[in-house]
C-alpha cells in the first residue's frame, strides 16, 4: 500500500462532517415528523430524512474535494449493494456513515455520531468520527496515531486503555446479531467482565474505546461503514482486533465477528472468558 492521507486532508473531512451536521442534521434532531422515518431491513433498522440528507451533502462536498473518488454511504449501498464491491479495486473511497445511532437519534437521545473512512484498494487509510451534540472529533491517520479535536483546534493524543484481567475489564458488548450457538455462550458469559453495556451507537463505543474509557469491544454485524472509522482509530490508539478466529480485519469482510482489546494477550484472554476455551471450534 503506497497511498497515503495526511493529517490536513482528514481535518478537511472533519470540516464536511461539522457543515453537514449544520445544516441537516442538528436541525431535524428532536424535530422528525412520523413520516420522516422509515424501516430497513427491520423496525430496529431505522433510516430518517436526516440520515439521506446528510449522506447526499457529505458525498457532495467530499467529490468535490476528490474528483473521482468512489462514494459508499450506508444509505446509497441500501438502494444499491453493488457498491460495496467497488472498495476492492478503488484506488481512493469513502465509507459514510450520515448519522451512526439512528435509533438514539430518532428518540431524542444526544447518542450518535457521524463518520467516515477513507479507504485504498480495501485498506483503511484514515477515519473521523464527529460528535454534533458536543462539536468534537476523533481522528485517526494510518501509521500517524490517532486524536481527539475539539472546535477550538485543541488536540488530545488517544491511546486505549491499560491491559487487565477479564474481570477487571469494563466492555461494550453487542450480541444481538451473534449466531447461536455462540450468542448464548458470549450472553452466558458477560459476568466474566467487570461491566458490559451497549450504547446502540458505534461511533461512540468505538471513542470510549480509543480513549481508554473501555477495555473491549465486540461486534458481529460487519457493515464497513459502521466500523472501518473506528477499527482504524482503535488501532491507532494502540489497541489489538481481529475477528473472532484471530484473522486480521478489512473493511471488505463482512462477516467473522469483530473483537477489540488493549493488546493482542488481553484479546486473547477476554476471547476466551466470553466464548470459552474451545473457540473456534475445530
Amino acid at each position: 500500500m503506497t497511498k497515503t492521507f495526511s493529517r490536513e486532508d482528514t481535518r478537511r473531512i472533519a470540516a464536511i462532517l461539522a457543515e453537514a451536521a449544520q445544516a441537516e442534521v442538528m436541525p431535524r434532531f428532536r424535530r422528525l415528523a412520523a413520516d420522516a422515518i422509515h424501516a430497513k431491513s427491520s423496525p430496529r433498522d431505522l433510516v430518517t430524512d436526516a440520515d439521506e440528507a446528510a449522506e447526499r451533502y457529505i458525498a457532495a462536498r467530499l467529490s468535490r474535494l476528490h474528483p473521482g473518488a468512489v462514494m459508499v454511504g450506508e444509505e446509497a449501498s441500501a438502494r444499491n449493494p453493488a457498491l460495496l464491491n467497488m472498495l476492492v479495486d478503488a484506488d481512493l473511497a469513502f465509507l459514510i456513515d450520515p448519522i451512526d445511532g439512528t435509533r438514539n437519534f430518532v428518540a431524542g437521545l444526544p447518542l450518535f455520531g457521524m463518520m467516515v473512512a477513507v479507504c485504498h484498494r480495501g485498506d483503511v487509510l484514515a477515519g473521523v468520527i464527529y460528535d454534533p451534540v458536543a462539536h468534537d472529533w476523533a481522528m485517526a491517520v494510518r501509521g500517524e496515531g490517532a486524536w481527539s479535536e475539539s472546535a477550538d483546534g485543541t488536540q488530545t493524543t488517544l491511546k486505549v486503555a491499560q491491559p487487565a484481567p477479564p474481570d477487571e475489564m469494563d466492555g461494550l458488548v453487542a450480541t444481538g446479531f451473534l449466531p447461536e450457538p455462540l450468542r448464548g455462550t458470549v450472553n452466558g458469559n458477560l459476568a466474566a467482565l467487570a461491566s458490559t453495556a451497549s450504547l446502540r451507537c458505534a461511533a461512540h463505543e468505538y471513542r470510549m474505546a480509543a480513549s481508554g474509557h473501555c477495555h473491549v469491544v465486540l461486534y458481529n454485524r460487519l457493515e464497513p461503514w459502521d466500523h472501518a472509522a473506528g477499527w482504524l482509530l482503535h488501532r491507532e490508539a494502540g489497541g489489538f482486533s481481529a475477528h473472532f478466529d484471530a484473522s486480521p480485519y478489512k473493511p471488505t469482510h463482512r462477516s467473522g465477528g469483530l473483537l477489540y482489546a488493549p493488546d493482542v494477550g488481553s484479546w486473547h484472554a477476554v476471547r476466551r472468558a466470553l466464548m470459552g476455551d474451545d473457540y473456534p471450534p475445530s
